[in-house]
């Protein structure tokens, strides 16, 4: 069953570029993954540093594998979390 994460990020307007620029390289990385069927950043319209993340595997294993992955532990966790103020995510499984 296939699986979908939708994240919300916040950072400080002075922090966008730079968080900007980590999401699209993850996205680039992310979609040449196996299980990954889909990974589509968002700015919010309304909300400066305001970003939403959708992303979808092929299944709960496929998630995980990208967790570990290099370019995850580099932009994501070493880049991207250190500059957020706010951070809600949402797992799902696809009906």
């Amino acid at each position: 069953m296939a699986y979908a994460v939708v994240a919300h990020y916040r950072c400080e307007p002075a922090d966008e570029d730079t968080v900007r620029a980590a999401l699209l390289k993850v996205r680039e990385h992310t979609r040449a993954e196996p299980a990954n069927l889909a990974y589509e950043v968002h700015a919010e319209v309304d909300r400066p540093g305001g970003f939403v993340l959708y992303e979808q595997y092929a299944d709960r294993a496929g998630f995980d594998a990208h967790k570990v992955a290099d370019h995850f532990t580099e932009l994501i966790v070493e880049t991207v979390w250190p500059l957020l103020t706010e951070r809600t995510v949402t797992f799902a499984e696809v009906l």
